[in-house]
This record gives C-alpha cells, structure tokens and sequence, in this order.
C-alpha cells in the first residue's frame, strides 16, 4: 500500500509504521490517524476475505444511530476444517472464561468518532481489540456476511501466531486462569493432606511394605509439574503488568502517503 503509491481512484492515505507492531497496534494506528477526520470508520484486513459490498449496510446501521456495528461471518466455508473448529473452540473458551466478545468476528466493523475517541482512552500494550471494543458499551448492531475465498498470497497468521492471539486475548481479559491455579493448588493440598495419612496409616497400623522409589517419584514428579504450570500462569500475568507498568508508545508512525 505505501510502495508504489495506491491509484487515486478514490483519495487514499495510507501510514507505513517504524516498525512491525502487530496487527492489532497497526489497527490503532489508522483509528488514531482518522479519528478527527471522520464521522465514522470502518477496519477491514487487507487479505479481501471480508465482503466489502456490505459497506452500505454498516453506513445504513451508522445512520440508524449505532455508534458500533460489527461484521459477523455467517459461513466460514473457506476457512479449513481446523480453523473452524479451532475458531469454534476459542470462542467457546473465552464465553467460559467470562470474556464478552462477538462470536464471529474478528476485526471488521464500523466505529464512530465518538467510539473512536473512548477507544483511545484504553492504554494498555496488550492489544485485543475484540474484547476492548464491547467494553466502549455504546449502541450497537451486527452485519452478516460470508467469509470469501483468499484473493492472492497466503496467510500471515500461522497456527503459532494464532494461538498467541488467543492467549493474549484470555489473559488481557480473564483472571480465571489465576483462580484455576488456586482452586488447583487448594485441591491437591487436600490430596496431599490424604496421602499423608495414608502413608501413616500404613506405617504404623499395617505390615504392607512400601518400598521402591516409584511411589515417591511420581507424586513428587507430578506435584512438580503442577507448580511449575502454576508459576508459567502467574508468570503471564506478571508478565503482562511489567510490560503495560513501562507505558512505551504503541507505534511510530514513519511515512504518510
């Protein structure tokens, strides 16, 4: 889109950032760019899947007083059937998890200025504009369409990338994953309290013979593996209040075309 220019058949700007920042900052970058300049906007993903001919249906939602209109894929017939089971599998996860997002939809929608503008007011690094938008709370609807065929190139989003979309997203706005790791912990604290009964009883109230290191080595494996997933968890999160704690700038914006 910046090299070479864009025909003007319509009058196009376009923003080439410093760097790579992730979809999601680059979204924000061109919301920030035209928030004074529109009264609404809609973000579509440069790959043509998403059906620019339902344009008038959010600019007919826009003038009917939704301040938020989000594109919702009907079919996802062009999708693999591991994309759409994944795909499924998220969004059952994040319903679970007590995340509000819109089943079936990524990042094609209409915001107005006023949205625009609550939506600058979210500081936070960790992007997952999925989940920040339904939090603006302003009114909203929904355009169906069906997901089309990839135009050219393939996907710049691979399985590894995907799932730490997904991540990211549990994580920027769950704190259940931290109350699994203490209802964990508080479980197997009342199994370890039952083992070590157990191994007193038998101690001292029977004959049997415990011996081997088998029936030490894997408990003490298996209890280890569960602290270190538990500490992976809180890690994340630790993790994450680092990262948002140094307030760095999101992007720099390196040309305007």
């Amino acid at each position: 889109m910046i090299s070479p220019p864009p025909p003007r058949r319509i009058p196009t700007r376009a923003l080439k950032l410093s760097r790579n920042v992730g979809h999601q900052n680059a979204l924000l970058a061109g919301l920030d760019f035209v928030a004074q300049q529109c009264d609404c906007a809609i973000s579509i993903d440069a790959d043509l899947q998403d059906d620019i001919e339902v344009f008038d249906a959010f600019v007919a939602a826009f003038k009917q007083g939704k301040e938020v209109v989000y594109g919702v894929r009907k079919r996802r017939d062009t999708d693999t059937a591991f994309k759409r089971k994944s795909a499924q599998g998220f969004y059952d996860l994040m319903a679970f998890l007590g995340v509000k997002i819109i089943y079936n939809h990524a990042d094609y929608r209409l915001l107005s200025s006023r949205a625009i503008t609550a939506l600058r007011e979210f500081k936070e690094v960790n992007l997952f504009l999925r989940g920040i938008v339904p939090l603006l709370g302003f009114s909203s609807g929904v355009v169906e369409y069906d997901r089309l065929s990839r135009y050219a190139g393939e996907s710049k989003y691979p399985l590894r990338k995907m799932l730490s979309f997904a991540w990211n997203g549990i994580t920027s706005f769950s704190i259940v994953p931290l109350r699994l790791v203490s209802v964990i912990g508080f479980v197997f604290f009342l199994l370890s309290i039952g083992l070590g009964g157990y191994v007193l009883f038998v101690r001292f109230f029977t004959d049997w013979a415990v011996y081997g290191w088998a029936s030490t080595m894997i408990p003490l494996s298996f209890f280890s593996g569960v602290q270190l997933l538990s500490l992976g968890v809180i890690g994340e999160y630790v993790g994450k209040i680092y990262q948002e704690s140094k307030a760095r700038p999101r992007y720099f914006i390196d040309e305007i075309r």
